[in-house]
């Protein structure tokens, strides 16, 4: 029987990887991923697995944050859905583990690198097949990168292809995404066949047990239909607004050219959905439709950001 439990929910991944008994679960997907000359052998969980964050929580997205063996500070999350502005709110989230380490009367030679890993269930670059990023402050004329500040990782999910008999022969994160994308389809035996070692029996050990204990497996499910159910109401803003801000460039088509207008209610009416459905999330009291689409592209888009912001720090 399948385990029916998908590490891509918040719930499961913090508990997977965020709890200092599976260290050597989230080493191997750190490793994985950055791919550093000399591996990480050991990480201190900065914020662990605690079932009561879960108990209130409305936000989807859910960090780890670490620090490894030579210093350097790490944050791997999970993000089910892109926004506006997902690599902006990755540069800053980078930025300030950065900037939170200086501490009165240090001294700038002591700051240590900090990454961001981000996870996507969701194509952030389409228009290219490549599905890792990693991003470094480079100088363009040169190539010379400042390779102790500032990094940051995107890995999406969906670009991914991968077949379950094979899987023991790819490389280490390929295996891992493939875990994070399939686990769920297997049942725990069949899962330690196709990838065996410590750092997957750790992982594939906390699934098995989330499907089995009885307050798990409720986080679980009320953690998953939350992820779903804010996901159909982004597609259906998403949706509605498409269709409303279609009418209002061919409105302004008229005037101004069709397809110019055209594509300037799409992009209002894409914003306009997700700054509605951050609005929900947040508790604010809701805008009337007519006041947001009367608002300019750029109010829009500072408003959504402030939203993000807010949901962040939540």
């Amino acid at each position: 029987m399948s385990l029916g439990v998908r590490p891509i929910v918040d719930f499961a991944f913090k508990k997977i990887f965020g709890s200092p008994v599976n260290a050597n679960a989230l080493i191997s997907l750190l490793n994985a991923v950055l791919d550093p000359p000399h591996p990480i052998v050991e990480v201190q969980i900065l914020n662990p697995f605690n079932l009561k964050e879960f108990e209130d929580a409305k936000e989807i997205i859910l960090d780890v944050r670490c620090r490894d063996d030579t210093g350097r500070w790490l944050n791997v999350e999970m993000q089910v859905y892109g926004y506006a502005g997902t690599m902006q709110r990755l540069v800053f989230y980078a930025s300030s583990m950065y900037v939170d380490q200086m501490k009165a009367g240090d001294q700038y030679d002591l700051l240590s690198p900090a990454i961001s890993v981000c996870f996507l269930d969701c194509v952030l670059f389409a228009e290219t097949p490549v599905a890792h990023h990693h991003f470094l402050l480079v100088d363009r004329s040169t190539g010379y990168s400042l390779d102790n500040g500032i990094e940051i990782h995107t890995v999406e999910l969906p670009k991914y292809n991968l077949d379950g008999e094979p899987i023991g022969r790819s490389g280490k994160l390929e295996q891992w995404i493939f875990f994070l994308k399939r686990a769920q389809d297997f049942a725990a035996d069949e899962l330690r066949r196709l990838l065996p070692g410590s750092d997957f029996e750790k992982a594939i050990d906390t699934i098995e047990i989330i499907a089995a204990k009885t307050e798990d497996k409720q986080m679980y499910d009320r953690r998953e239909r939350a992820m779903r159910d804010f996901q159909s109401i982004l597609a259906s803003a998403r949706r509605e607004a498409i269709k409303e801000g279609r009418a209002e460039g061919r409105a302004e088509g008229r005037a101004e050219g069709h397809q110019q207008g055209l594509m300037l209610g799409l992009e209002k009416g894409e914003l306009i959905g997700k700054v509605e459905v951050l609005m929900e999330l947040v508790g604010d009291a809701p805008i009337a439709r007519d006041q947001l689409l009367a608002m300019e592209t750029d109010e829009l888009t500072q408003l959504l950001e402030t939203l993000q912001r807010r949901l962040r720090d939540r």
